[in-house]
């Protein structure tokens, strides 16, 4: 074995022992007196309303997604902004094609109402 990896499958022995050791000491010291009101679901201190069954509405979801994709395009913008002298017009050129992509994306989505929320 190389030593230049010991360090590694130390850390994966560490990150498989660590929640093993913590659920054992749990189950071991934790206490077992079950009842119904600590089964019961909790909602920020208010007492439960309806089923936790309860539908979404869709565009609930659509606009989740839309946020992780809107919000990735900053990720992206961070490494160039850093990296914005070195990669001279070229670099600039790129990232003026990667915004107006996705200008277009939100021009598309807003005139489709998708941001509307009623």
């Amino acid at each position: 074995m190389r030593f230049e990896y010991v360090a590694v499958l130390a850390s994966l022995v560490v990150a498989a022992i660590v929640p093993i050791a913590f659920l054992l000491v749990q189950w071991a010291l934790g206490p077992r007196r079950p009842s119904a009101i600590k089964g019961e679901a909790f909602e920020c201190g208010n007492a439960p309303s309806g089923s936790a069954w309860g539908r979404f509405s869709v565009k609930f979801y659509l606009t989740a997604i839309l946020f992780i994709v809107f919000d990735v395009e900053v990720v992206f913008l961070y490494p160039w902004a850093i990296e914005f002298r070195s990669l001279g017009m070229f670099g600039f050129v790129e990232m003026l094609v990667f915004v107006a992509i996705l200008s277009l994306g939100l021009a598309y989505v807003w005139r489709k109402g998708a941001l509307e929320w009623e």
